[in-house]
């Protein structure tokens, strides 16, 4: 849906679970000779594409450990990792963003706070990037001109006592 609307996009983050959403990102991006860079978001406990990319094969969580329960895929598909690479050796850039759970509910209600709209965790590892300032550095590092697409997705798991509820667990705690 970007081609068209102006210049490509200089960066891309979205939340990755078993790998199918940032597979679809990727095959778009090089259907249209797009070399964005991607950021692939990830709470710490359902991190399986972060630590397979990082380590540079495939690790199998032993749990899910995490308060991003959508996000909960214990090991991410090959072809994610596949896509990954090869958008890199067609220069693009792919990092890997992993936010602590207190980090995600954080850009969950920032992001309701500035744009009245409520997200469940699995998104707010998404929003992360931008909202932390220890993910923030990493993920603009280098960056190149254009816009900053964030794929926005998953709120049907929240409501406004959902919410209040994760800011008083994670961000409240004395």
């Amino acid at each position: 849906q970007l081609p068209g609307v102006g210049n490509p996009p200089a960066m891309i983050i979205a939340s990755v679970g078993g790998g199918g959403l940032i597979c679809g990102l990727f095959e778009g991006l090089e259907r249209h000779g797009i070399s964005s860079t991607v950021v692939a978001a990830e709470t710490e406990g359902a991190a399986s594409f972060g630590k397979s990319f990082v380590s540079g094969k495939k690790i199998r969580l032993e749990s899910i450990d995490s308060i991003a329960t959508s996000l909960g895929a214990l090991e991410v598909t090959d072809v994610a990792l596949d896509r990954a690479r090869a958008h890199q050796e067609k220069g693009g850039v792919v990092k890997a963003a992993m936010c602590t759970d207190a980090e995600a509910v954080e850009a969950c209600v920032r992001f309701a706070e500035d744009c009245r709209i409520l997200v469940e965790p699995a998104c707010g590892a998404a929003l992360a990037p931008l909202y932390s300032d220890r993910l923030r550095k990493d993920a603009l590092d280098g960056l190149g001109e254009g816009p900053i697409v964030v794929e926005v997705c998953g709120g049907s798991g929240v409501n406004t006592d959902l919410l209040s509820l994760w800011k008083k667990e994670y961000l409240e705690k004395e």
